[in-house]
């Protein structure tokens, strides 16, 4: 008795929206809007990367990829980052250092690629990438800093 009241309640409801046009005619989603201007794969990837969800970054990195017709280096380096995220280390590596050989002068990338070899355990070799990661950032990034500092004292306690 108490379920039927409350279908007939919502029903009620329904029909009350739609009666002061709440509920379209069509009840599919609407289309794409054809005018309003795409945002990049790049740029999507981007934001997918900073709300956590790495599967729809390398998603939109991909499509990207598509987009432009090359890998560039944002592109590697987005993939890179979107899989060692993923806790793919291997993917990861390679796509960053790919990135590192299209374009030396990324800091992100070199950080990246620190990141993940002291998640390898290769120590010395993070203290060598995270140096010049911090040395093209002049300083800038905090984090950069604070990544160097963890494998010099790794590297210190050997």
């Amino acid at each position: 008795m108490i379920r039927a009241g409350a279908v007939l309640g919502v029903m009620l409801i329904v029909a009350g929206c739609a009666e002061q046009g709440a509920l379209p005619d069509n009840p599919f989603a609407p289309g794409v809007a054809k005018r309003g201007a795409a945002v990049d794969g790049a740029t999507v990837g981007h934001r997918l990367i900073n709300a956590g969800e790495y599967d729809l970054a390398i998603d939109a990195f991909s499509r990207a990829a598509v987009e432009t017709g090359e890998m560039t280096p944002e592109i590697l380096i987005g993939l890179g980052s979107a899989n060692l995220g993923l806790g793919r280390l291997g993917a990861a590596e390679t796509l960053l250092r790919q990135a590192v050989a299209a374009d030396d002068t990324s800091p992100e990338a070199w950080n990246n690629l620190g990141v993940v070899l002291m998640e390898k355990g290769e120590t010395s070799e993070a203290s060598e990438v995270f140096r010049r990661a911090y040395a093209l950032d002049n300083g800038q990034s905090d984090s950069i800093r604070d990544n160097l500092r963890l494998a010099l004292a790794k590297l210190d306690r050997r």
